[in-house]
């Protein structure tokens, strides 16, 4: 299989685990959503398979989740999510991919790359808002891209460097 080929699939396959994850996670009432678990996927994607292929994942993700189960909310939780992914996937990749080959490089570019799609999303949430004539405040925003998402930012620093680590000792990683 050549290397487009194997990252279509990987990528396919990480789209996948997006749309079931949080199934496995809302089992968890008090802090399944907020463990954010279609970042995971769409995170490892830019890790794995490079920024273009991780990109793809995050802009797809949300709105495919959200038309196929309704689940997150079209407007606005699956728009902004679907920039806010698509930075992570991106962010990840090109990071990854600049830094030098050094584990403190994995956790260097997924955080930078967790606040850069926070950010996104911010700014995402703030133009629909404006869109609508609603308000999206800095402290709406600060509970939603910080308060709100400690367990997951939590289980993502923790989880994904490990997954890389692992990928890359398998050999699959594609970037």
């Amino acid at each position: 299989m050549n290397e487009r080929n194997r990252k279509l699939t990987y990528a396919a396959l990480y789209l996948a685990i997006a749309l079931v994850l949080p199934f496995i996670t809302g089992q968890i009432p008090e802090i399944g959503a907020m463990l954010s678990p279609m970042h995971i996927p769409v995170l490892l994607c830019g890790f794995v398979c490079g920024w273009q292929w991780g990109m793809v994942v995050g802009l797809i993700a949300p709105l495919l989740r959200s038309a196929l189960f309704g689940m997150p909310t079209l407007y606005p939780a699956a728009i902004a999510m679907t920039f806010e992914l698509a930075a992570y996937g991106a962010l990840s990749g090109i990071l990854y991919r600049l830094l030098p080959r050094k584990t403190w490089s994995i956790y260097a570019s997924l955080i930078l790359a967790m606040i850069g799609g926070r950010l996104v999303w911010g700014a995402a949430r703030y133009a629909l808002a404006g869109l609508s004539g609603s308000e999206f405040p800095l402290s709406a925003f600060f509970a939603g891209a910080v308060l709100n998402a400690i367990p997951g930012i939590i289980l993502h620093i923790v989880l994904i460097p490990v997954l890389v680590i692992v990928l890359e000792k398998a050999r699959l990683t594609l970037r």
